[in-house]
């Protein structure tokens, strides 16, 4: 291996060599593949290329998009189309493993968590087994894997009906089979050192001289514990995430590696389109971190943004010669990328990528066909997987179809975080009138927490499915007691320097303005409780779901309260909230204003 490009100084953290030098090479023995196959007589005697085929931020959407979706092309311009379902993108994965013998399907995170229905009511276990049936290799961990604990995560992989939550897994399939593909967890150490999953696994393809081999990597983003509920990460590290890849390369390359994946859940946002190599606009977390990677990596499969981008790095930094890419968000692109391998030297002499639109078969309300669109390819569904989610879905239906209530009107898309809209107010109303028991006067709600828009039927109907996609978390509702300059400090975490983190969305009768040019620290402007400014020196019961209260979303005041009375579960809330009358109004906006 002396042949691959030289390795600049590597710096890594005590803990980090820690875990390398005490479990690495155990782990790493139960997360290797070898392929047998013979070369592909495409490929010459000299070289030898690899498919990979790029995944990320899946999410559980085991069905197509309900709407028709946005593709950035080029130039500013997009085109609308109806993308996603798994056995949409079994089908688009298939046909991109036909173009070498040897292929790989790789993961970069939030497989699961914050899933539609199908999915998520029965804890993720058809989007494994789904990802089982398309052929994944290794999936590295996201923030979104954590949101049931890592002990449920552990279920995820290895299978087994235990129960870690207060749902019943195994409704379905009995047992609960886990995943045949290797999730991977470099940066995450357990208590005793050792890695939560293995922190890497390479596969083999061919024999003798001919023989390639892939090191993949796999990590998470060192800031997941501020992403979770922290009680599932209860006792875990995170470590730096550049540190980590940097520290493995070495070993990759003594093990054998010819080429070496980073599979990392941390992303960019650009301003091209999905195939534009430019890196036009890009900015992002992982920019910090890629400047700082050995140069000896050869592709960074990223997400966590939900952005699609195909980023040749050395347009940003000559010195590091590795493709940057992200598949978007929940299936509705696939990446595919070939490295051409030297076989001589041991070495990546060629990479390409590109993003793959996964055109599904959509209908309308009366369920015609809807028209494909000519600028993508359009897939037909996997027969083997579309069989597998139908018994899911079908499950479902039952629970997702009961109406629990009628509202005015279809609460938009929740927009960014920044953002108040009326279903995040809505939220926090209920929330307020499930918890008045325990004396709660305040509701907030975290705008990220709201996952779709609410869509009402004609006559305002809404059902469980309905509010269950709002909210797939599951969370149950906390109230605690808080000093009014307590909830000022809450109130003021809000905002950072660089504008903002995000906003609450909050209950019926408490209204705050604030103003960012003012200083950091000192932008809330006011808030006040039935028109009374909230009086610093008083204290008052808010309400707030068991993620926030844990200090989740960097709101750490949220961990200092008092008098804790945990309530019930947040769609219960919502439930009970609108059956409580024959049509529930939805709030206006204007709870939250901005200074002029």
């Amino acid at each position: 291996m002396t042949s691959r490009r030289h390795a600049l100084p590597l710096s890594a953290s005590a803990m980090t060599m820690r875990f390398i030098l005490s479990s690495v090479a155990a782990l790493f023995l139960s997360a290797c593949a070898t392929i047998p196959a013979p070369v592909s007589p495409a490929q010459t005697p000299q070289t030898a290329t690899v498919r990979i085929i790029g995944l990320n931020d899946f999410h559980g959407n085991l069905e197509p998009f309900p709407r028709l979706s946005q593709v950035p092309v080029a130039d500013g311009k997009s085109e609308q189309a109806q993308l996603a379902g798994a056995a949409y993108l079994a089908s688009a994965v298939a046909e991109a493993r036909t173009q070498n013998a040897y292929n790989m399907v790789i993961a970069a995170g939030d497989l699961i968590g914050a899933s539609p229905l199908a999915s998520s009511i029965f804890l993720d276990e058809p989007t494994i087994g789904a990802m089982n049936r398309i052929g994944l290799d290794f999936n590295a961990v996201g923030n979104h894997e954590f949101d049931r604990g890592w002990q449920e995560l552990q279920r995820m992989q290895n299978g087994g009906c235990t129960q870690y939550t207060l749902r019943q897994p195994c409704q379905v399939e009995q047992p609960f089979p886990g995943a045949k593909f290797r999730f991977l967890a470099a940066n995450v150490i357990m208590p005793g050192g050792e890695t939560l999953f293995a922190p890497y696994g390479i596969k083999r393809f061919g024999t003798g001289a001919a023989q390639v081999s892939v090191g993949v990597i796999g990590l998470t983003l060192k800031d997941t514990p501020s992403l979770v509920t922290p009680s599932g990460v209860d006792g875990l590290t995170f470590l730096d995430e550049a540190d980590t890849i940097n520290a493995l390369v070495p070993r990759l390359e003594a093990e054998g590696a010819d080429a070496i994946v980073v599979s990392i859940h941390q992303g960019l946002s650009t301003e091209v389109g999905v195939n534009d190599k430019s890196c036009g606009g890009v900015s992002g977390a992982l920019l910090d971190i890629l400047a700082r990677l050995d140069p000896r990596v050869d592709v960074v499969i990223s997400g966590h943004t939900h952005r699609a981008y195909v980023c040749d790095y050395s347009a940003i930094d000559p010195s590091r010669k590795f493709l940057v890419t992200s598949a978007g968000y929940g299936g509705s692109l696939l990446t595919d990328i070939a490295l051409t391998v030297d076989l001589a030297r041991n070495d990546v002499i060629a990479a390409s990528a590109d993003n793959v639109v996964v055109q599904s078969q959509g209908r309308d309300a009366a369920g015609a066909p809807v028209p494909a669109n000519p600028a993508f390819r359009q897939y037909a569904p996997d027969p083997q997987v579309a069989e597998y989610v139908s018994t899911y879905v079908a499950a479902s239906r039952e629970a997702a179809q009961r109406p629990v209530g009628k509202v005015s009107g279809s609460a938009a898309d929740p927009g960014p975080a920044t953002e108040e809209t009326q279903l995040g107010n809505l939220i926090a109303d209920a929330q307020l009138f499930a918890t008045r028991a325990q004396g709660a006067q305040i509701a907030f709600m975290n705008n990220s927490g709201v996952r779709t828009p609410m869509n009402a039927a004609a006559d305002g109907t809404v059902t469980y499915g309905d509010i269950y996609s709002v909210q797939p978390f599951g969370n149950t509702l906390i109230t605690k007691s808080f000093t009014g300059a307590q909830l000022l400090a809450l109130l003021e975490q809000q905002f950072d320097d660089d504008g903002f983190a995000q906003t609450f969305s909050p209950s019926e009768g408490f209204a705050m303005r604030y103003d960012m040019r003012r200083p950091s620290g000192s932008r809330l402007v006011a808030a006040s409780l039935d028109g009374k400014p909230i009086n610093p020196a008083a204290t008052y019961r808010v309400t707030m779901n068991s993620f926030l209260a844990a200090g989740g979303d960097g709101f750490t005041v949220f961990a200092d309260g008092t008098n804790v009375v945990t309530g019930p579960v947040d769609l219960d809330a919502m439930e009970a909230y609108l059956r409580a009358v024959p049509l529930r109004q939805l709030p206006e906006t204007g709870r939250v204003t901005e200074a002029k």
